[in-house]
Parts: structure tokens; sequence; C-alpha cells
């Protein structure tokens, strides 16, 4: 049996959960979706990750999804003499984007761009912040002379950020290129697309994947000032949000970071867009048994919010718990879903292209509620009704039936839903009355049990939700 919640929990793989009777026993906690970082690990890896998770669907009946996160322009410092050199504070330190090997008055960066992007008094935040610089000069072609304001040891390879530089480099690098091309071979369900700027980014992206007549979902990585300055647009045109928290807390002020994940959890129930909430939500249980109390409240109030999904990175990659981790995670969500009236969206979804199905998803959610309705039932050709019935985190339980399989997984990082393969679409009564008996065979529905239905009327045309209708078990 696998732990089932509302709200999904997204795993990355790493070295520390690779074995597959691992993962098994993390899906069986509560895992959903997994996530493979391309910023680590080679093909080997990846391939024997995307079988593997195949062969569980396959072997064990579950609807898992994969999550193939782009690296993105991620920008890095070069080697360091022995490894790690240390800088002190009031210090000038130059930054060259040849090659060469760092001490602590030079250093070189992977980024050609660097010196023609930034300008003086713009700051240089290393390794996540622990080290800040100031721009003092360029040269605007291969060197920039900067400040030391936060010293500290400096090591080979650690990233860096510019909070208030507009940099030149693509969204999409060489190497996301390569990955993309790779991932999409095997079918995956979501690409997350890193360091957003616009939705220009999040277009180029889907019409790659479309080019290659996939059906892949993007995820937009929200981590950039200029992200924020662009959401409407980024949420419209992505198929999913991400608030990365760790680079978003580094380039923007960190105080300002609760409020705006609030917002955009607020953004996507109302555009009916998946949210992930991303990055230390359980750090501490890396290298500890049991998670702090600020860790605990931090998942609730995600949950709260209404995420869709929370994500763990270094817990269940490269931690040495990551079953446990899992399971302190779904005990979190559990407790808060059981309390009453966590969850309110008055939000009136309404397209002019899907009027009639989102007035219909609508009035199911506000029928299942009036009535004390067991559970939502929907067919779905496309998983539009899904992602609109979720959004509006009903009380009853969402069941999508759906003969499309590639749905069928990525409906797994939706809120709330819980889905069936079905590909018997004969007409809509005989559906109604399949489906409700695959419930009750599977004991999530009884006898007496009130069940809303929706469904396309004629079901073989396979065209928009326009039926509703509310019967006992």
């Amino acid at each position: 049996m696998k732990v089932q919640s509302k709200t999904k929990v997204i795993a990355t793989v790493g070295p520390a959960s690779i074995d597959k009777d691992i993962m098994l026993k993390m899906v069986k906690a509560g895992v959903d979706v997994f996530r493979l970082n391309f910023s680590h690990g080679n093909r080997d890896f990846q391939r024997k990750l995307f079988e593997q998770i195949r062969s569980i669907n396959e072997e064990q009946g579950f609807n898992l999804a994969v999550l193939a996160d782009l690296q993105g322009p991620k920008m890095r410092i070069g080697e360091m003499q022995n490894g790690e050199v240390e800088i002190y504070d009031g210090n000038q330190i130059r930054i060259s984007t040849k090659d060469g090997v760092g001490t602590a008055e030079k250093v070189f960066i992977r980024y050609d761009q660097f010196a023609e992007d930034v300008n003086p008094g713009e700051k240089v935040l290393v390794d996540d912040g622990k080290i800040v610089l100031e721009i003092v000069s360029t040269n605007r072609k291969d060197e920039a002379i900067a400040t030391i304001i936060n010293g500290g040891k400096l090591s080979s390879n650690k990233g860096f950020n510019l909070p208030n530089t507009k940099i030149s480099l693509p969204s999409l690098t060489p190497k996301d290129l390569e990955d993309l091309e790779y991932a999409l071979s095997f079918d995956v369900e979501w690409i997350g697309l890193s360091f957003v700027r616009s939705a220009s980014d999040v277009i180029e992206l889907k019409h790659l994947i479309q080019s290659q007549n996939k059906s892949t979902k993007v995820i937009a990585k929200i981590e950039k000032p200029e992200a924020i300055e662009d959401i409407d647009n980024i949420i419209k045109e992505a198929d999913g949000i991400m608030v990365a928290r760790g680079d978003l807390g580094v380039e923007i002020p960190m105080q300002e970071v609760p409020l705006i994940q609030k917002a955009l959890v607020k953004k996507c129930l109302k555009a009916s867009k998946p949210i992930i909430i991303a990055t230390q939500m359980m750090e501490s249980m890396i290298v500890n048994y049991n998670p702090t109390r600020a860790e605990v409240n931090d998942v609730a109030n995600s949950i709260m919010d209404g995420a869709d999904a929370v994500m763990l990175s270094g817990e269940t990659s490269v931690g040495k718990y990551p079953v446990r981790v899992i399971e302190s995670v779904q005990k979190i969500i559990q407790n808060v879903e059981g309390f009453e009236g966590v969850y309110n969206n008055d939000f009136m979804h309404i397209t002019r292209e899907r009027f009639i199905t989102d007035a219909i998803c609508r009035a199911a959610v506000e029928l299942a509620d009036k009535t004390r309705a067991k559970g939502i039932i929907t067919m779905t050709f496309t998983g539009y009704t899904a992602f609109e019935i979720s959004s509006y985190r009903p009380k009853a339980d969402i069941y999508v039936f759906t003969g499309n399989r590639s749905i069928l997984n990525q409906l797994s990082l939706i809120w709330g839903v819980r889905g069936f393969y079905f590909d018997k679409f004969v007409s809509t009564d005989h559906s109604i009355a399949e489906s409700s008996y695959m419930l009750k065979k599977s004991g999530l529905v009884k006898e007496g049990d009130l069940l809303v239905h929706t469904a396309s009327v004629p079901m073989q045309e396979k065209g928009q939700t326009n039926m509703l209708k509310l019967h006992h078990i």
C-alpha cells in the first residue's frame, strides 16, 4: 500500500536513494514524483533512474511522474589554489573570465559575458551569499575588480549570483538542450526550467518540446527578481510554477520570500496552475534523524497556503535518512489536511475558450461541498478538468479517469488528484457506472456514498466537459 495525501511530495533522487528498494520504500511512504537534477549525475545514473521509475509503475500499478530539472545558466567560480583560499573583508579581488587557478587576489569564473554585464556598485554573492563582493570597475571585456564586503573561505566550483545584474546568458544553455533531448527520449512528464526571467523563456522551451511531438509539461522555477516582475505572464505560459527559495532568497532580500511565496500560491490557484514549494524544507534531516520545529512549521505553512506539492532536495538525494524524511513530511501533511477549513479558494476560473467546462468544474466543487459528497469523478482526455477542479481545493476526493497514461502520470503532481487508467468510453451512463464500480472495488467509496460526476456528452466525441451528475453508490 502507498500512503496517499492531497498535497503531493516530490523527492530528488541521488546517491542516497538511487537503489530501487529504497525508491520503492520512499514511494510507499508517500512520494508521488521523483526529481532528476541534471546539475549532477551522468547518463548511466539518469538512465537507471528513468528505468527504475517505469519499472516500479509497471510492477506496483503506480502512476509516478518524473520531473527532469534542467541546470540552467548556473554561474560558478573556477578552480581555486589548493581547492580553497581565505579572502578578507576590505581587500580587492580581480574577477577574470579567462582560464587559470584562483588565489586570494584573483579568481576565474565560467561566464564569458561577466565583464560586459556587470556595473560598479552591483553585488556578487558567492556560495548562497556566504561571500559578498561589490563591483568597483570593469574593463567591459574579460575582467572586473571587486571589493570584498564579506569574506571567508572561497572554494573551487562554488556558484555565484548577480542579484542586481541583467545577465545576458540564455535561459537554455547548450548543456540544457542536450539534457532536454535526453529527458524527452524517455517521455518524462515534467521539465523544470531554471532561472526563468520572462515568459519568453517558457515559450521557447515549450516550442522545443512541441517540435519533438512530446506532451511534456513545463515547470517554471522562480529564482530571479526579473521573474517576479513578469510573473503573471510566466504563470500564463507555464504549466506550473516552482518557488525555488534557495536562489530566490539570495537574489532578493530574504525577508520578502515568505510573502512572495504566499502571493504566488494565490496567483497559481486563480490560474488553475500547480505550484511547488522547494528548497530547505527539511534541510537538517540531511544529517539528523528528526527535523527542527521550524522546518515542521515551514512545511505545514506551505500546505496551509495551498501548495500542490512540497519538494525535497538534498534530504533525499544525499541525506542519511531518505525514507524517514518522506515519513516525516507525510505526518505533517496528514495532520494539516485533517484540520477542517484549511483550504478556501473562492476564485471563479472562467475563460472564454473553456467557458462551459470551467462553469461545470466550479459547479461540481460547490455541489460536492453542499452535499458532502465523498468524491468528484471526472473523465478527461487532456487533463484540463483535473487541473481545474483541483485548483478549488475541494473537501471531496478527486478521482480522475483517463485513457492517456502520460496524463495519468502527470496528474501525480496535482493536488488531491488520484488517477485511474480507463479506456472504456462506450457511453456516459456506462462510464459513470464503471468508474463508480472501480472506486467501490478499490475500497475508496462504499454503498450509500454520494459522488459527483463530470463528463462530456456525447462521450465518443471527446469534447469539452458539459455534464454534471450527482448520485448515490
